[in-house]
Order: structure tokens, then C-alpha cells, then sequence
């Protein structure tokens, strides 16, 4: 029995799926009904589930009849604070809150596949775990899962995320980094404040925050090798109180993306010395907080190739592509780090049906017939693990 002819039969509910979950998004960390319906729609087909991560995660197991090792599934289920301008039929009927990067098509996918590999349990070898993760979006929710032993017993991990930059009709999973680091950091600057027209006689925070700002561009142009890419972003800068008064505190913050774990792991010591040193030069003082949101996404070399052999199985030889690496960071790093795991990005843009926004925007919207595409992947993926 071939993938494609059982998943034939969810084509329908794979999209009434979608749309359901598009209509009811849950920002991280809330997904309460989403969490609800994804353990009824388990239910249905009597695969056994327990809660896993944070309040809202589900981890669902299905064993098939043949002994073999075991792969765990990841979709995450969170949603985003946006408006929805879509107009759709289906949009979001929760104010200020949309599904904008298609979590609501990973939770139909790997509900989809649930439905495709319990019915073939008896082709099935070893262990299936599917994750339905909360948190993506805050960057908790892979941590939570794995603290609760989403990867007890688990051997390999992959994962889909469907990507607007991706034609329908194709997937990208190469080797190696594919999505970035994620941090943000804080630096506070603790100057002299005086009179404006005598600024001799004080510190001005604003004045070292510029320099500051200068001198964290050469983590990226001379403190890091060219072939490593960094970026150091600073979104938020405040400083003094008054036209007339030199500032005598500043605030900054700002967050730091990369693709090489080395790098990630000397960002913090660069940037301390780079801030420190700065405004130590002006005579101020500087503290640097962190917070570590997530590191580099890297696709291990065997389930990349994997998961682009499954993919010619479901979607045709030429279905494999090459897409450029993301600055965007992907929590599904964490499972990565434990164990050898890929992630996928499933083409869903498609001009003829207007699936041309990015994600994040309020008009974010997908080719839905991708979607079964996804499903049939996961499904695909978790069959052929045993059988390499």
C-alpha cells in the first residue's frame, strides 16, 4: 500500500483541518483549544497521546508492527499577534491574532500523517512520535518538550515548516545550517548628566550609545570570521529625559543572529568587551544582559538526504530544490542538538492563488494543495527512517 493512495483519502479533511485551526489561532504558551482539538481529532483514531511541554503540548505515539528504531514528528502549534487582512472566508476570528506562519498547515500536516501511518501501523516499522509543540514563536516551547521527554527513547528528529519563499510543488532540505541563532540583548549605560550648554562637566550616555552602536558593526566586520555571518541589530535605543540635559542614562536593545554554534557560543564575550571597553573609553559605565532564545538550526547530513529521497517519492524527481539559508531562528534547533535531525521547508507560494506574502504579514496565505504534499513528507520520512 503506497502513501499516496491512503493519503487520497484525507485531502479533504487535511484542509478542513487547516482552515479550523486558521480560524481559532492561539498566541504561545495559550493554545488551550488548539491543544483540545488536536487530542479529539487523536481520539478519533485512537492514537494514544499524553501532555508534554508546558500546559499545551501533545506528544502522540504510534507503534507499527515491525520492530525498528524511533523518529519523532515536530509541528508546532502556536500563533502570531497579527491582525489578519486576508479577507478570507476562513480567517481568524480572534482579534489581533493570526496563524501568519503557517502553524495551522504543520498541525493539519502531522494530523494528516497521523491519519496516513496509522493506517499503514502493519508497514510500519519501529516507533513513530508525533509532537504537536506549543511555544514556538517565544522560543520555549521545543525546551519544554524535551524537558518532559518528548526524546526519551527517540533516535532521529525531523520537521516541516512551510515557507512562502518556496515554490509549491517543492521542498528544501539541505545539510548543514539552514536557520539562524536568536538572542536578545540589553545594554544599559550609566553616564553623568549636567547642563546641555556644558557638557564637559558630565558623561553623555547618548554620545557613548552612538559609539556603541559603531563598534558593535565590527563583531560582524572584524571580530568574526567573513565566512561566518553575524548580524547585530539595535531595534531599541532610549536616552535622556530633556532637551537641555545631557543624558545621563541610556537603554538599548537589540538581538544577534548566526549560523556557526561557535560563533554563538563568543557573541557574549564580544559583545561584553566591545560595550564595556567602549564606554569605559568615554568614562561610563555599561551592563550587558542576554537572553538566549536559540541557537543555530543545523540539518544533520543523513536526514537531509533522507528527507529529499522521501520527497522524490511523494512529489517527483525535480521536488528537491536549493533555497538560501534564513537569518529567521527555528526552536526546532533544540531537537537538533540532541539528536540527528532535519528540517524541511515545504514550498507554498503559488502568484495564481495569491500566495505571494512573506510570513508574518497580516496577508499571509498559502497553496493549500501543498498541504497534503506535507503530510504525505512526514508520513514518507518516518516510513523510510527504518528502512535505510
Amino acid at each position: 500500500m503506497k502513501i499516496q493512495e491512503v493519503a487520497s483519502k484525507y485531502e479533504k479533511y487535511q484542509v478542513e483541518m487547516r482552515r479550523y485551526f486558521h480560524q481559532y489561532p492561539e498566541v504561545s504558551g495559550k493554545e488551550y483549544e488548539t491543544s483540545k482539538k488536536i487530542k479529539e481529532e487523536l481520539d478519533k483514531i485512537g492514537v494514544p497521546w499524553v501532555d508534554c511541554g508546558l500546559e499545551t503540548g501533545v506528544l502522540a505515539t504510534i507503534k507499527g508492527s515491525k520492530p525498528g528504531k524511533t523518529i519523532l514528528l515536530r509541528a508546532d502549534i502556536d500563533a502570531l499577534s497579527v491582525q489578519e487582512t486576508t479577507g478570507a472566508e476562513y480567517a481568524s476570528k480572534n482579534e489581533g491574532v493570526m496563524h501568519a506562519c503557517g502553524h495551522d498547515c504543520h498541525i493539519s500536516m502531522l494530523l494528516t500523517a497521523a491519519h496516513i501511518l496509522n493506517d499503514m501501523k502493519d508497514d510500519l516499522c519501529g516507533t513513530v512520535k508525533l509532537a504537536f509543540q506549543p511555544a514556538e514563536e517565544a522560543a520555549i516551547g521545543a525546551k519544554a518538550m524535551i524537558a518532559d521527554g518528548a526524546l526519551k527513547g527517540v533516535d532521529a528528529a525531523f520537521g516541516i515548516h512551510i515557507w512562502s519563499d518556496v515554490p509549491a510543488g517543492h521542498v528544501s532540505c539541505s545539510e548543514g545550517p539552514r536557520m539562524a541563532s536568536a538572542d536578545l540583548f540589553k545594554i544599559d549605560i550609566k553616564g553623568k548628566g549636567c547642563h546641555g550648554a556644558a557638557p564637559h562637566q558630565g558623561v553623555d550616555a547618548a554620545v557613548v550609545t552612538a559609539s556603541v552602536i559603531n563598534n558593535l558593526q565590527a563583531m560582524a566586520s572584524r571580530q568574526t570570521a567573513p565566512v561566518d555571518p553575524i548580524v547585530v541589530t539595535v531595534g531599541l535605543v532610549e536616552a535622556g529625559t530633556r532637551w537641555n540635559v545631557v543624558a545621563e542614562n541610556a537603554h538599548m536593545e537589540g538581538t544577534t543572529r548566526c549560523f556557526s554554534q561557535e560563533v554563538w557560543d563568543s557573541i557574549p564575550v564580544l559583545m561584553e568587551r566591545t560595550v564595556k571597553n567602549t564606554a569605559a573609553a568615554f568614562g561610563a559605565e555599561a551592563q550587558v544582559s542576554f537572553d538566549r532564545f536559540i541557537p543555530p538550526t543545523v540539518n544533520d547530513a543523513s536526514m537531509a538526504e533522507l528527507a529529499r529521497e522521501s520527497a522524490v517519492k511523494i512529489m517527483g524527481e525535480g521536488a528537491p530544490i536549493d533555497s538560501p539559508v534564513t537569518m529567521g531562528g527555528e526552536d526546532f534547533a533544540y531537537y537538533a542538538k540532541e539528536v540527528p535531525a532535519a528540517i524541511a521547508l515545504l514550498g507554498c507560494g503559488n502568484e495564481a492563488c495569491g500566495a505571494v506574502w512573506p510570513q508574518h504579514s497580516g496577508n499571509y496565505c498559502v497553496d493549500e494543495s501543498a498541504l497534503i504534499k506535507g503530510a504525505m513528507l512526514y508520513a514518507q520520512v518516518a516510513m523510510d527512517y527504518n528502512a535505510k
